[in-house]
């Protein structure tokens, strides 16, 4: 265990000093750096523990790592959201929680969870908080990342933007595995009584592994939040819409007889805002007409007509390359044309164009 945690507070302090020597970094950036020097700074006071103490005492790494994440999630997607010294509250809970345990002594022993010392009360305060601290940032956090992924797909049409955050969404399933794992051995050991001597290991386990993907991916994240139209990427039932059924109908019209007459679909930068500019239609409308009489967003209603676009030049010009005519039907790469037209299809260009 003292293994993992020198190991653990070497990689923190090593990938924190990284993002330091990153060239303009961004506000995103900065917080993941004070991030990880705060993760090596538990996994420094965890090594202290076992060789002072020779056991750790009570983590308060759930209280560090929910506010953290949320926030550095916020940093990355919202681009009206601003860190100020405000958002220190955050941390508070960790603060406090890690100075108690230090005074008190705690030690990280669920067996001894509920036993009736005087420390009990501190031990059910901390069990308390951290189990909202992990369902409310959760949920907020997650809340951010569909947002986002929904503000894409009504603003761009390729995706690779949205693709850029991916990973936050695979730390969010990690993340909450490991708590899932933690709460199910916690009830196994506090209420059935189970010998599990694991806890501590597997605690900073995870957490090492969490410091290594965020060091990484950190690294090579850029910033990502858009600019985008609030009422645009609302996704509301459109109940208070001003928009009569006979002028959605029109819209409808005006939007398909563009596509077919201008084929601005070809145009692999092509995005809500364009259009909104070409039709002279503000975006909210055009996402709303999208949406209640065409059942889609803007990504899938325009890579539809790619789509087919393909289809066409696939049977035409047979002596064109499969990726030469993907990147002539307005897709910018192999990757998100052979994604798109499978999701639409079932199958890959080349299955497509040899089926009977």
């Amino acid at each position: 265990m003292e293994t993992i945690a020198w190991i653990g507070f070497s990689q923190g302090l090593f990938a924190a000093l990284l993002l330091v020597t990153k060239k303009q970094p961004s506000v995103s950036d900065k917080l993941l750096t004070a991030w990880l020097f705060l993760l090596a700074l538990e996994f420094l006071t965890c090594g202290l523990d076992y060789r002072i103490l020779g056991l750790p005492l009570l983590s308060s790494t759930f209280l560090l790592f929910n506010p953290a994440f949320y926030l550095y999630t916020r940093t990355l997607v919202d681009k009206r959201f601003k860190l100020d010294s405000l958002q220190l509250v955050h941390l508070l809970p960790f603060l406090l929680f890690e100075s108690l345990t230090y005074a008190l002594n705690t030690p990280y022993a669920l067996h001894d969870f509920f036993e009736r010392d005087g420390a009990l009360t501190f031990r059910l305060a901390f069990g308390v908080v951290s189990l909202l601290s992990w369902i409310g940032y959760n949920l907020a956090t997650g809340r951010q990342l569909l947002k986002h992924r929904r503000a894409l797909l009504n603003e761009l049409s390729t995706f690779e933007h949205g693709e850029r955050v991916s990973w936050l969404l695979f730390v969010v399933i990690f993340y909450n595995l490991y708590c899932l794992i933690c709460m199910a051995v916690a009830i196994a050991v506090i209420v059935l009584r189970l010998e599990i001597p694991i806890m501590p290991v597997y605690n900073y386990s995870a957490l090492l592994a969490l410091v290594y993907i965020l060091g990484f991916y950190g690294l090579r994240q850029t910033t990502v939040a858009m600019d985008v139209d609030a009422k645009a990427s609302e996704t509301t039932k459109y109940s208070h819409s001003s928009l009569s059924p006979a002028k959605r109908k029109a819209i409808v019209g005006k939007l398909n007889a563009f596509m077919a007459e201008q084929r601005p679909y070809l145009n692999p930068e092509l995005s809500m805002g364009l259009l909104s500019l070409s039709l002279n239609i503000p975006k909210h409308q055009l996402t709303e007409v999208l949406s209640t009489e065409l059942n889609t967003n803007f990504y899938q209603y325009i890579n539809t007509f790619r789509v087919e676009a393909v289809k066409q030049l696939l049977v035409t010009h047979p002596d064109y390359s499969i990726e030469a005519i993907g990147f002539e039907c307005g897709f910018n790469s192999k990757s998100s044309f052979f994604k798109v037209f499978k999701q639409q299809t079932g199958q890959t260009p080349l299955s497509w164009l040899k089926q009977p």
